[in-house]
């Protein structure tokens, strides 16, 4: 029996990717997955789900904007997984040690058995340097970043497999010296037995004529949900019948609600809250629209957002921000485009959506090619193979 360790800073229940891995994983003949999590309840639990074992550490998640309290959750929950870690080598219940970052250090949980011999993969999600340099623009320096780099550096080298979330983002550690023989990609797409993105698209029948559209995921300034509102804001009468739905929680989330106020907006906009991945499904379902509010920066440059392809999985178009990888991976043909950081152009694309029911379909089935090409089947059997080699 191969008995694999995999680490996230995440909410289990809630991160789809650790989740889809961890299963992958489990459902390999001779191997056996424990996830150590952060807690979703007050007190920590050990389950069992689909054949993975999670294992919540005695730390929530952290909700904040102090640099420096970040820093300290995730160096507190390293070393609960370090303790866990050393544990089952001692037990000899440890052969391999997953790593999820934000943050990269998080693969020294694995430092005992990286001396013992144990290979450890870094699954990069998000880069360090790009998204701490993003959520504290202007409070971080030279010094931060040349850390953040050479973080980046020995905990890449420290690991025997890293896998990288698209291939921009692949070249952008490549371009920081990282070797690239070691690196697989293995995007960030909806898991297919949750998000079925062979079903037919059709029209969705608008109720009492509203027009529905939704962001979820994390409640930030950093990924443009303030803007989204005060678009919003700009289409009240253009739009009959248009509800903009927020789900998910962050650190802004109270201050969106009251600039949903001062902009008399709180008739259309509906804060929804954190929703299980299991009761998002229904939700998505009846909307007309999803929407990506990022900006630019540095680090949503780099970015695929996967609530973005879980929009196109279940049919719903989209609107997107003009950015790097997105436009590396999607043309006008595909989504409703606007000006990152442009309130205005963002207003014209939901107008321009939701004034044809046709281009949105139109748009929507051109997208499904994406999954076609790009669906977590064309990335499972590469993900299974470096594996089994191990």
């Amino acid at each position: 029996m191969k008995h694999v360790c995999m680490i996230a800073y995440t909410m289990y229940s809630s991160d789809q990717r650790v989740r889809r891995e961890a299963e992958a994983v489990a459902s390999l003949p001779g191997h056996s997955v424990t996830v150590l999590s952060l807690k979703e309840q007050e007190t920590p639990r050990t389950l069992e789900k689909n054949g993975v074992k999670i294992q919540e550490l005695d730390i929530a998640k952290y909700r904040g904007k102090s640099g420096v309290t970040y820093i300290f959750s995730y160096v507190l929950f390293t070393l609960l997984a370090f303790v866990e870690c050393t544990k089952q080598l001692a037990r000899k219940s440890l052969d391999v040690v997953h790593v999820h970052n934000m943050p990269n250090f998080l693969a020294f949980a694995g430092f005992i058995p990286f001396l013992s011999g144990k290979p450890i993969i870094l699954d990069i999600h998000d880069t360090m340097v790009e998204t701490y340099a993003a959520k504290f623009a202007g409070r971080s320096s030279r010094l931060l970043e040349w850390g953040l780099r050479l973080e980046e550096a020995i905990f890449c080298r420290m690991a025997r497999h890293i896998i990288c979330v698209n291939d921009i983002q692949k070249a952008a550690i490549v371009g920081r010296g990282i070797p690239e023989g070691k690196i697989i990609v293995a995007m960030n797409v909806p898991d297919p037995k949750v998000f079925d993105h062979n079903r037919s698209i059709q029209g969705r029948i608008n109720e009492n004529g509203r027009f529905r559209m939704i962001y979820h995921g994390t409640v930030t300034k950093r990924v443009g949900v303030d803007q989204a509102i005060r678009a919003v804001s700009k289409l009240s009468g253009k739009v009959p019948g248009l509800e903009f739905h927020i789900v998910g929680d962050g650190d802004d989330l109270k201050e969106f609600q009251a600039i949903s106020k001062k902009l008399g907006a709180r008739e259309c906009v509906h804060f929804l809250g954190r929703v299980p991945l299991e009761g998002l499904i229904p939700i998505l379902e009846e909307m007309d629209l999803g929407i990506v509010p990022n900006g630019r920066n540095i680090a949503t440059e780099l970015m695929l957002p996967v609530k973005m392809l879980e929009c196109i999985a279940l049919g719903i178009p989209v609107v997107a921000p003009r950015l790097k990888t997105i436009s590396h991976y999607f043309t006008e043909e595909m989504v409703f485009f606007f000006e990152p950081d442009d309130v205005d152009s963002m207003s014209k694309a939901i107008l321009a959506a939701s004034a044809s029911e046709e281009s949105r379909l139109s748009r929507a089935r051109e997208a499904r090619r994406f999954l076609e090409l790009h669906g977590w089947e064309s990335h499972k059997s590469r993900f299974m193979e470096m594996y089994r080699n191990i």
